[in-house]
């Protein structure tokens, strides 16, 4: 039997040492059960949808907990609002359309995290890796060709 979302929410609160409030709980779920990266606004929305009210302050204050906590991902890519995920600890990267916007996943593209190998003086230590491939998605190109 699966576990209702909002028990799996606490679940993964209590996990990460957080305590568990309905604010932190409906915007795990609304992270959780939502497509692609969203901005805070838009989980803001989910997340009410969810508890009710949610100030836009409580939402920074949340999602900052949450990211500290491990729990999610916070993306940060030039021109666009920072976006969140679900955590998989994977070390994945970005493709961003600049026509559209759309964010996709990349997987690590060599090896294992961080998956480059930089040039630094002795002494630095790197865990990461944040990529952004930049270009057009098909549905972008096909109406380029369109209108072409």
């Amino acid at each position: 039997m699966t576990e209702e979302p909002m028990a799996a929410a606490a679940s993964r609160l209590r996990e990460a040492g957080l305590r568990v409030t309905a604010q932190r709980m409906a915007m795990l779920t609304a992270i959780h059960e939502s497509p692609g990266h969203l901005d805070a606004d838009t989980l803001r929305d989910r997340a009410q949808q969810i508890t009710g009210g949610l100030s836009l302050q409580a939402t920074y204050n949340v999602l900052r907990a949450l990211t500290e906590a491990g729990l999610v991902r916070t993306t940060q890519i030039p021109g666009h609002p920072a976006r969140f995920e679900t955590e998989r600890h994977d070390n994945h990267h970005h493709f961003v359309c600049r026509r559209c916007g759309t964010i996709r996943d990349v997987e690590c593209t060599v090896g294992a995290a961080p998956c480059m190998k930089p040039r630094l003086p002795a002494g630095f230590g790197i865990d990461e890796a944040a990529v952004t491939f930049w270009g057009t998605c098909p549905d972008c190109r096909a109406a380029e060709k369109r209108a072409a």
